[in-house]
């Protein structure tokens, strides 16, 4: 039997072998996982910030685009507070658009009927007399008649956490807003993750001068401070939903580099790498087939951790007014928007979109922190 048969029977062996214990191994971290009950309730809080995020328009009381139906006369109403609206047709209803349902879903529609805030009506004949909706005591608005064949409908809303500065629906806003958070969350992790693991990965395997020019890199990148390099990207690519994202992702690959470099050291000159090897195969299958699916039990602990610091990261550009721009809900705009009234007595409007901050970073946290507990050979 040839040298060459020989080491790939040895290999496929091993490789069959290390599959059933990290079968065994992944069904072990996952009961550790279980018993941790602060992880356990941290993923079901994110899993229940996805599910908003994702369902969006259709769960949200303002189903139009950006939840941004503005009644100023009903501007800082308290939570679990009430209107009344008269639903008028829309001349222009015959050109509104009818999307389907992802369509409503991702980007919402708009009313085709007009809604005006009334204090109170009365049908006279085959009209209505109303009062308009001021929002003063007495309310002294101005009265109004509409033909029945104008009106659609009368209705109530309920606003249960109240409404903001321009009379928007503080609840559609703070649902709403969980899609900018965790979409920056992912999509600069997924930038993150393909820069670091790739850097870190050529430098820890190939080392020599490519390790060190990377190293260099790394430690250039390192030593500026993340929010300043953040407003620099996004100074260059300018503001806007996607700028940010790309922004934050840009900064945070460092961390990762660092992690895959130093777990790509410890395992690179395992018997397993060394039969890659042996067996001609090129580098970068090496690396990326053999080396990296035993590291990523770190590189996710780091990506939690990373994921939390990048909301942060998009709410505080968001209140510096550099981040993602309005009509776009963001929770860094919302308390921005409303950090004045925290000395008055509508101190909610900034507190409620800062606890959603706080709760899905701390979510996070514990989540990356069951995680590394699981994966502890140690316990």
């Amino acid at each position: 039997m040839r040298l060459h048969d020989i080491f790939s029977k040895s290999y496929r062996q091993f490789v069959r072998q290390k599959s059933n214990a990290t079968a065994s191994l992944d069904h072990l971290a996952w009961k550790r996982f279980c018993r941790n009950r602060l992880a356990v309730i941290s993923l079901v809080v994110i899993g229940l910030f996805v599910i908003v995020a994702l369902l969006g328009y259709l769960i949200t009381p303002d189903h139009t685009p950006y939840c941004n139906q503005q009644y100023l006369e009903l501007a800082t109403m308290k939570p679990l507070s009430k209107a009344d609206f008269i639903y008028l047709k829309d001349t222009n209803t015959n050109n509104t658009k009818h999307h389907g349902f992802f369509h409503r879903m991702l980007f919402g529609e708009q009313l085709p009927y007009t809604a005006v805030p009334i204090y109170s009506y009365t049908k006279t004949g085959d009209s209505l007399r109303v009062e308009t909706y001021t929002g003063a005591t007495p309310n002294d608005g101005d009265i109004r008649y509409y033909h029945q064949s104008e009106v659609v409908k009368t209705d109530t809303r309920h606003f249960l956490l109240g409404t903001d500065s321009y009379g928007r629906d503080l609840l559609s806003q703070i649902l709403i807003g969980s899609r900018v958070s965790l979409s920056v969350g992912f999509i600069a992790i997924a930038i993150a993750l393909i820069i670091g693991i790739t850097l870190g990965a050529i430098a820890a395997y190939f080392g020599g001068w490519v390790d060190n020019l990377i190293m260099w890199f790394i430690n250039v990148v390192w030593s500026i401070p993340t929010v300043l390099l953040v407003i620099a990207i996004t100074f260059a690519l300018g503001k806007g939903f996607w700028q940010v994202f790309v922004a934050v992702g840009l900064t945070m690959w460092v961390d990762i580099a660092r992690v895959v470099r130093g777990q790509v050291f410890s395992i690179k000159e395992k018997e397993y790498v060394e039969a890659t090897r042996a067996l001609g195969y090129r580098p970068i299958r090496t690396i990326f087939r053999h080396i990296l699916p035993n590291i990523m039990g770190s590189v996710i602990v780091v990506a939690a951790s990373n994921f939390a610091s990048a909301i942060l990261l998009e709410a505080g550009l968001s209140f510096l007014g550099i981040g993602v721009q309005p009509p776009t809900p963001s929770w860094g705009t919302m308390v921005k928007e409303n950090y004045g009234y925290i000395l008055l007595d509508n101190a909610y409007l900034a507190l409620l979109p800062g606890l959603a901050i706080m709760l899905i970073v701390l979510a996070f946290m514990l989540l990356g922190n069951g995680i590394r507990d699981a994966l502890d050979i140690k316990n």
